[in-house]
């Protein structure tokens, strides 16, 4: 195996944190997450208190002001726990990012200590029904009124919606019609007039997250409110799409690694007529390709996160590191449910859970499809 080299002593002190967190406050109550939808609101508070959100934000915010490498151990050890129902690596990393780096001096510092100790949740609202991956069709609108936004329309898919305390909401300002000179993004306090929340939305895996719609009936927000510049929202998105792909990348890696790692224990355990699982040819040959591939996705992703943070990560190899890594978990997935049998199918082993939680990673985030479409671009 290649070794690792991106980490320093400081960050596993910071891993073994992230690890005892997620192994003793989250894995162990996965069927009551699934249950209610969501997890309780006090683990945000628990997150917080241990620092393990929005640490990359400066010290000034509420966060310690470390580099994204913090982020990418808490993702890492976010999937090697199992857990797929903590929202918090897209309130850390996505939406802290959109207020930190383009919000005004005052909506900083009044959201982003309360985001980094849990007091608020924040989720971002991107997808529509009916527009998927295409942002620049969104139809949700802010009309100005006096020193105002009136926002009218509805969002869907929306991780953390449902606990959310605020949403950095993606809008149509001026011509609705027009495309993307026209979008904008303002910050919604979930406790104004008009904006409520649909109940948890029924998935196939995943059930644990809190993903739900959310509805603006006429939701009167201050323009004091609004992120960066009118109709620079296109622009704001696009500036972070890439580390929000790689992210995604990055679970699938550590996702794949610890797949392999269960698969590998039930196999030199498991006989069947007479000897393991793990000592037939064909269990050997299907380790020994996902093994050789999974080394391969952590050897790109990891230059890939190099490049995220020297700044130089480029749009197209962090799309391609978000659909080849997501497909390579899907495969590895489905051959580790195989190599495990019939128990494979059964909720209480690992592989089962994977199965179920790891396919919308091809989805969201852009499809695998529009990845393929923004690396052509590149030609």
């Amino acid at each position: 195996m290649i070794p690792r080299t991106l980490f320093g002593p400081e960050h596993e002190d910071f891993r073994r944190t992230a690890r005892r967190f997620f192994e003793e406050e989250m894995a162990p109550h996965r069927e009551k997450w699934e249950e209610q939808q969501h997890i309780d609101r006090h683990l945000w508070n628990k997150a917080g208190e241990l620092g393990l959100l929005c640490a990359t934000m400066p010290e000034e915010y509420g966060g310690s002001g470390v580099d994204r490498l913090y982020s990418v151990i808490l993702m890492e050890e976010q999937a090697r726990a199992g857990d797929s129902a903590s929202g918090f690596a897209l309130h850390s990393d996505i939406v802290a990012n959109y207020i930190n780096n383009f919000a005004s001096e005052d909506l900083k510092r009044t959201w982003l200590p309360k985001m980094a100790t849990g007091e608020a949740v924040g989720a971002i609202a991107m997808t529509e029904p009916g527009t998927g991956s295409d942002l620049q069709a969104v139809r949700t609108t802010a009309r100005e009124d006096g020193d105002d936004y009136i926002v009218n329309g509805s969002k869907i898919f929306i991780t953390n919606g449902y606990l959310c305390d605020i949403a950095v909401v993606v809008v149509k300002t001026g011509d609705p019609a027009k495309g993307a000179e026209n979008i904008s993004l303002l910050l919604v306090e979930a406790d104004r007039p008009g904006f409520t929340k649909g109940r948890p939305l029924k998935k196939v895996g995943m059930k644990g997250q809190d993903t739900c719609e959310l509805f603006f009936d006429n939701v009167r927000v201050p323009k004091s409110n609004l992120i960066g510049m009118e109709g620079m929202g296109f622009i704001m998105l696009m500036k972070e799409l890439a580390w929000e792909r790689l992210m995604i990348a990055i679970i699938c890696a550590a996702g794949c690694e610890q797949v392999l790692a269960h698969t590998l224990a039930y196999v030199r355990d498991r006989k069947v007529f007479g000897k393991p699982v793990a000592a037939y040819q064909n269990s050997k040959f299907k380790l020994a390709e996902m093994r050789s591939e999974t080394q391969i996705a952590r050897v790109f992703v990891d230059k890939c996160i190099e490049e995220q943070i020297k700044g130089t990560l480029q749009v197209d190899a962090a799309a391609a590191a978000k659909y080849w890594v997501s497909d390579l978990m899907s495969k590895v997935v489905d051959e580790c449910v195989q190599l495990h049998g019939g128990y494979g199918f059964m909720l209480e082993y690992p592989v089962a859970q994977a199965y179920v939680d790891t396919r919308a990673n091809r989805i969201y985030g852009g499809t695998n499809e529009i990845m393929k479409e923004l690396i052509s671009r590149t030609f």
